[in-house]
């Protein structure tokens, strides 16, 4: 019986605590991965996630020059990284909040960088690997009241495509997913969300109600869908797939 296909290996997940980057956790564990170094600024929700691999969770923030100077001189290895922490901002770009603004381009611009670099660097001193780094549907589609969210992932698309130019002569393949709406505690944690909790009741109802609203598209998926997905860009079956980015959206950018 063969071995697991990433055992032996070490890959890095930012916003593991939750949502796409704890199923990116749980995907990959299932799947024989050798090591997970875990990143968010959640430290209970990484505490909580249960998994057989060797873990080291770091409790911190992505936009962190800091934080990413000093764990790049504790890997000694890295083969694969899930760059995936970020928040949502959502108002109408002339009634929008600079500090917002500023804050969603800190975590979901920066911190895409600054991970990235890191992981590219070691993966340069090594001899290769696979990166994925989480966009947006919102990045590819122009949707009213999400400036500073679908801007910073619009930027996140295209980092992955400058890098993946980059670093093919290395052997390294930057790929990007761009999911629609997840059943992620960044959506479902949003003042939007709750107001349509409150409107309708429950939880339950509200995502019914979206979902009759979408009339076919834009339906919430789940992490673990999206995580398997990633797993795949990961993967060496995806050996000749790279500056691509994956839409998964129900067809709500068609």
């Amino acid at each position: 019986m063969s071995a697991p296909e990433f055992a032996g290996r070490t890959a890095l997940i930012t916003g593991a605590a939750s949502g796409i980057g704890a199923a990116c956790a749980r995907w990959l564990d299932d799947r024989g991965i050798a090591e997970l170094v875990l990143v968010d600024l959640d430290e209970a929700g990484l505490a909580a996630l249960e998994l057989r691999c060797k873990v080291r969770r770091i409790a911190g923030d992505v936009a962190s020059e800091a934080l990413w100077d000093k764990l790049g001189t504790t890997i000694a290895r890295l083969d694969h990284a899930v760059i995936n922490a970020g928040i949502v901002a959502a108002a109408p770009i002339a009634q929008s909040d600079f500090g917002e603004w500023r804050q969603a381009m800190a975590v979901n611009l920066d911190g895409a960088f600054l991970g990235l670099r890191m992981a590219l660097q070691l993966m340069q001193a090594t001899g290769g690997g696979s990166i994925v780094l989480t966009s947006s549907a919102a990045g590819v589609k122009a949707v009213a009241g999400t400036g500073a969210y679908g801007v910073s992932k619009a930027a996140v698309a295209h980092l992955a495509r400058v890098a993946a130019a980059e670093n093919a002569a290395h052997g390294i393949r930057v790929n990007a997913i761009a999911p629609g709406r997840v059943e992620t505690p960044i959506w479902t944690k949003t003042p939007q969300f709750a107001a349509l909790v409150e409107q309708h009741g429950s939880r339950e109802a509200a995502m019914a109600a979206l979902r009759e609203e979408s009339e076919g598209y834009r339906d919430f998926t789940s992490a673990e869908i999206i995580a398997g997905q990633i797993g795949f860009l990961l993967s060496d079956a995806t050996t000749n797939v790279l500056g691509t980015v994956l839409v998964s959206d129900a067809g709500y950018t068609l």
